[in-house]
């Protein structure tokens, strides 16, 4: 479903930011003016036999000894884009969403980005993102709110 159709049926107000199609997530927060700590950026990973989206800041990165923790796994690894193209065949690769539960995953959102009023991230396509308050996305979402990701230097 598009994401902006269900956002619509979930009745939640959202703002979509159109940008210059961009492939990073520190691109995307320079195309929207929205610093890096506050744009989400979505990796996706395998823990034995699941995956697992993860959500954190876009000036972040993934610290895999705390996630190894956090899942209960020492065989954490990051999705391959073969995978990802399976697992998220309607949108482009990279542009994910966070929202996992539509693609049967459980999402864990690094505790920096839920300091922040409101979250953007990319709405499945490389040239547009979307804004909405952390209250609403936590609402639809359901992540698991944990400490995972460390600041890049």
């Amino acid at each position: 479903m598009e994401l902006t159709t269900y956002l619509e049926q979930q009745r939640v107000p959202f703002d979509v930011l159109h940008h210059a199609p961009a492939f990073t997530s520190q691109e995307v927060a320079a195309g929207t003016h929205v610093p890096g700590d506050e744009v989400a950026k979505v990796v996706v990973v395998r823990a034995g036999p699941k995956h697992y989206m993860l959500v954190l800041p876009a000036s972040y990165h993934v610290r895999f000894d705390r996630l190894e923790k956090v899942l209960g796994s020492k065989t954490v690894r990051l999705a391959t884009e073969a995978e990802l193209s399976e697992l998220f065949p309607d949108c482009d690769l990279g542009a994910m969403p966070p929202f996992g539960h539509e693609y049967g995953m459980e999402v864990y959102v690094d505790g920096h980005l839920a300091d922040d009023d409101s979250i953007v991230f990319e709405a499945g396509r490389h040239d547009e993102a979307i804004r909405m308050r952390w209250a609403d996305y936590q609402r639809l979402a359901r992540p698991k709110v944990v400490e995972f990701a460390q600041h890049l230097h």
